[in-house]
Order: structure tokens, then C-alpha cells, then sequence
């Protein structure tokens, strides 16, 4: 075959699993998960990532899991070899054909297996909502890839460095993927199949270019050294040893920012709950207001007081740190006399929200959310102790990866913690649908660090007044300038600061996150999913919810 022809082919090829994908998600519809469709012909890993994320979702046994993966595993080799030997370079002898499919379905099983882990993190990454997990997802997809690049295309490719070129085409391929997911999800949908398969010619051109830049390396840096199998240890190991180095001190005393050290301003007619989060500690000091309290994991004492608590109080359910929530809200209520405001970080946002969602209570008048997690519950995997569901092998992969960060340590924290579970239980529709909907009597804010654009797929959820900014996930309160905008808001005043980047980050991110798990398919959410809801339906934020039981 001439070499035009032959890259004709090739794009065609690479071009027809976006289209055929983009087809099905937008009959579906499925516009949630259309932020993956580039991947599906993009060079390893990003191909076999693609393809574990979407297994690690829609599995719910042990059969249907294994069945899946070994159709994705034979399915991906024989279209990767395909692609590689339509992509391999003019006047260089290719290998024979069944040799190239062997090779790549090696290589097809390798990195289903290799992927896994990182493809469960994305899935932890959509119940919790928490922008770490899809970092710690992804790094290691950036570190594997030129070297996964290289092995498709021979043997004895486990040794040496790839060239620099080779490493450029794999930077290039991820910025490719990014842009290509924003734009797919952004169009129309009678656009969408059009601009999948532009996406995937382009993908077709990087396969082109990479299986080139490998077959073509002449000088090999570390010859003989085996630089595969120290990658694949590194990789196994970033999202492990990131877990430890960023896990909390367990602090005798968290959250108390400056502006709470002193009295209120008499501007601010509220009293003040600070609901603070996931592993957080108190020792039960006084804040500098007495009209400002610490919310306690730990309950009240017999004066009506917050307890000092211990990060491991934080790991109870959402639901019962709710009602520790709503006696702390009575009490303080009638201790003062004024109206209360809620000001949660994180999981404390959490508690709040869940609090204000059942049971609408007009002494609390006022909530403002640092860090919450916006888009939690999208995905789910069963208790240990289920033998069928969604997400089965998902959980148990979670659970050893967890299980190997914690040797050692006196943290508890764990996959299956009950914090954990009311976040995917029977109330994963509310934390995903309603988190940063308008509460009906409450003055309602969100303080979105820039991460969180990361975090979920680029839908209209956002319904209420926000204060964007750039930082990390829980890292905005200390700042003089959003504790102005937080007293301005307590104080009556109308706070809405909104930056024109965070969509443009929403947009990127769409290619790396998990597919949703549809609403009305798991038996689990069906108590709460109104009857009629069609199963990948995206026109239920804010939308009322039937009461479980």
C-alpha cells in the first residue's frame, strides 16, 4: 500500500471508534461521559484507560468483570496493531502482521492490568468528588506513556530510555486528548459524532508520529538497563506515597481562622457554626466571639457545648453528624437568641448541606461552603461484604490500595468508612444533584478553590452565588481577602466573584474523569430517583427527590 494511502487508512481507522462511540453516547443520551470519546483511539495508555474506566463502572459482578476485561484486553490489541502497522514507517521492514498482533495484545494485557489501580482512583475520584484522586489517577498515565508507546511496536523495548521525541509526541498526545474531550463535550450534539472522528484522525496522526519516533530511535540512553520495570514501580507508587505525604497530622486543634479569634463585627447579626472537615480535630478552646462556635463530631456536653473531638469522629456518616448538627443548631439558637449562619470546609460543608436538605429550618438563615465536594456520589461500588453490584472489583481495588497506605499508621481511614458510604449510598443522588442548588429561606454561598474545576464534568451545576479563586482544596479561608468577601456575606451583602478561567478548566478536565454511573440503574439510589427518570438523564439538578422509605 502507498504511504498516502496508507495514512488515509490509517486516520480512518483511528477515526472510527470516536465516531461509533460519540454515536452511541449521543443516542443514548449519555453527554455526561462524551469527554472520554477522544481517548478511544488515542496511543497507550490513554486507549486502555479509557476502556478500564468505563469497565470499573459498568461491571457488577465478578463474571461480567472478567467477560469485560478480556474482551477490552483482546478487543484493544487487535486494534492497536492494526493502527501500528498502518502507522509503521516507509522503508523500514515491518514485522509480519500476526507478530504485531501478538506483541500488542501483550501489551494490551500489561496495561489493562497496569491501569487498573489508576483507572479505580478516577472512579474514587467521582464518589468523593475530590480533585487528588484524579491527579493521582493521571500522574502516572503521563510517566508510562512513551515507554508503553515503544513496546508496541517489537520486542526487547523493556530497556533503554525513549528519545526526547518520542516523549514530545506523548505530551502532546495528553494536551491533544484534553482539548479534544472539552471540544466534544462542548458542541451540539448532532455535531458531536463529526468532531469525535476529527478527534480520533488527529489521534490517528500521533500514532503515526510516535510508532516513527520509536521504530526510528537510533541512540538508546541506558541501554541496558531495564527502565520499563522501574517505571511501572514508580507509577505503582506516586499515587501510594502522595497519599502519605498530603494525609492530615491529626492536629490537636484545626480551622480556626484569623477572623474568628476576635468578635464578630456588629454588622453581622448572625451567630456562627464552623463545621470543619474530613480529619479534622478540636480541643474544645472557646473562639474569640461567644456568639461563634465550633461544630463538634463529638456531640454537645451537658452545658449544650461543643465536645472536643479526634480526626477518627470525622469518619461518621453524613446523616448522624447531621443530626449531632441539628441539636448543636437548637442549642445555640437559644443560647444567643440570633438567627445562625453555617460555615463549613469540605466534609463540614457536607454536614451542613445534608442538614439544610432534610430538614429545611428557618433559624438557620444563612450557609457558606468552603471546598465542598460539588459533584460527589457519582459512582459507587458495594460494602466488602456484597457479593454483586456496580463497581465490585472497583471497591476491592480501592480496598488494597488503601489497605497499603495505611501499614504503619494509626489512621483509619478507608474506602468503606461510613463518611465514605453516605456519600454513594441511598443519598449519592442528593450529594451529586443538589450540593450547590438554592436552599429555599437560606442565603446560600460557595468558596470554590480553581482545583475544584477538576472535579467534575463541566454541567450547569452551579445554581448559587460563588467566590472562585486559585488554590487548593481547602485552602482558601486563611486568605485576608476571602475572609472580607465571607464577613461582607454574613453581613447581608450580595458576594459573587466568578473567574472566566474555571470553565475553560471544566472543559479540559472532561476527558479524565470516570463515566457517571447512570442514576436508574442502581438498585441502591432507586428510593430516592424519581419514577420515569430516564437512566443517563442531566436534567435533574435541583430537581425535588423522593424520600427513601
Amino acid at each position: 500500500m502507498r504511504p498516502t494511502r496508507r495514512l488515509l487508512a490509517l486516520l480512518g481507522l483511528a477515526a472510527t471508534m470516536p465516531l461509533v462511540e460519540a454515536v452511541i453516547l449521543v443516542l443514548i443520551p449519555f453527554r455526561n461521559a462524551q469527554g472520554l470519546i477522544p481517548q478511544s483511539s488515542a496511543v497507550w495508555p490513554y486507549d486502555s484507560y479509557h476502556d478500564m474506566r468505563w469497565l470499573l463502572v459498568y461491571h457488577n459482578s465478578w463474571l461480567m468483570f472478567g467477560l469485560l476485561l478480556l474482551g477490552a484486553i483482546v478487543l484493544r490489541g487487535l486494534y492497536s496493531a492494526a493502527l501500528v502497522g498502518l502507522a509503521w514507517p516507509a522503508g523500514v521492514r515491518r514485522p509480519p502482521f500476526r507478530a504485531l498482533v501478538r506483541r500488542n495484545l501483550e501489551v494490551a494485557a500489561f496495561t489493562a492490568v497496569l491501569v487498573l489501580p489508576f483507572a479505580a482512583y478516577a472512579v474514587a475520584a467521582s464518589v468523593v468528588s475530590l480533585s487528588w484522586f484524579l491527579f493521582a489517577s493521571l500522574g502516572p498515565m503521563i510517566l508510562l506513556a512513551p515507554f508503553l508507546q515503544r513496546m508496541a511496536v517489537g520486542r526487547g523495548l523493556w530497556r533503554g530510555l525513549p528519545s526526547a521525541e518520542l516523549v514530545g509526541w506523548s505530551l502532546l498526545d495528553l494536551v491533544v486528548i484534553s482539548v479534544a474531550g472539552g471540544v466534544v463535550w462542548q458542541v451540539p450534539a448532532l455535531v458531536t459524532p463529526l468532531v469525535a472522528a476529527v478527534a480520533g484522525a488527529v489521534n490517528g496522526l500521533l500514532w503515526n508520529r510516535t510508532v516513527r519516533a520509536a521504530v526510528l530511535q537510533t541512540r538508546v540512553r541506558w541501554r541496558r538497563v531495564p527502565v520499563v520495570p522501574i517505571a511501572v514501580v514508580l507509577a505503582l507508587a506516586t499515587p501510594l506515597v502522595s497519599q502519605v505525604i498530603t494525609s492530615p497530622r491529626h492536629e490537636r486543634n484545626t480551622f480556626i481562622p484569623p477572623i474568628f479569634h476576635r468578635p464578630l463585627p456588629e454588622r453581622v447579626r448572625y451567630a456562627v457554626i464552623l463545621l470543619d472537615g474530613h480529619d479534622s480535630a478540636y480541643d474544645g478552646r472557646p473562639l474569640g466571639d461567644p456568639a461563634v462556635e465550633r461544630f463538634s463530631y463529638a456531640g454537645l456536653d451537658a452545658s449544650g457545648r461543643p465536645l472536643p473531638y479526634r480526626w477518627y469522629d470525622t469518619h461518621r456518616s453524613l446523616n448522624s453528624s447531621a443530626e449531632l448538627l441539628a441539636a448543636q443548631v437548637d442549642a445555640l439558637h437559644r443560647r444567643t437568641g440570633r438567627p445562625i449562619a453555617l460555615v463549613g470546609r469540605s466534609e463540614g460543608a457536607m454536614v451542613a448541606r445534608r442538614y439544610l436538605g432534610d430538614r429545611p429550618d428557618p433559624r438557620v438563615q444563612a450557609l457558606a461552603m468552603f471546598s465542598p465536594l460539588v459533584r460527589a456520589g457519582r459512582g459507587y461500588y458495594p460494602p466488602p461484604d456484597a457479593s454483586t453490584g456496580w463497581g465490585l472489583a472497583t471497591g476491592w481495588l480501592l480496598r488494597g490500595m488503601f489497605a497499603v497506605t495505611q501499614v504503619g499508621r494509626t489512621a483509619a481511614t478507608t474506602p468503606d468508612e461510613p463518611f465514605i458510604r453516605s456519600l454513594m449510598d441511598e443519598d449519592g443522588p442528593f450529594y451529586r444533584l443538589h450540593m450547590m442548588c438554592p436552599i429555599p429561606g437560606v442565603r446560600a454561598i460557595a468558596f470554590l478553590p480553581t482545583v475544584t474545576a477538576s472535579e467534575a464534568p463541566p454541567d450547569p451545576y452551579i445554581r448559587i452565588p460563588a467566590v472562585e479563586a486559585p488554590s487548593f482544596h481547602g485552602g482558601l479561608l486563611g486568605r485576608p481577602a476571602i475572609q472580607d468577601q465571607l464577613i461582607d456575606f454574613l453581613a447581608g451583602e450580595d458576594v459573587n466573584v466568578r473567574r472566566r478561567e474555571y470553565g475553560l478548566l471544566e472543559r479540559l478536565g472532561a476527558a479524565w474523569h470516570a463515566p457517571n454511573l447512570a442514576l436508574r440503574i442502581n438498585p441502591v439510589w432507586e428510593p430516592t430517583v424519581p419514577s420515569g427518570t430516564p437512566a443517563f438523564s442531566t436534567k435533574l439538578f435541583c430537581r425535588p427527590l423522593r424520600q427513601p422509605g
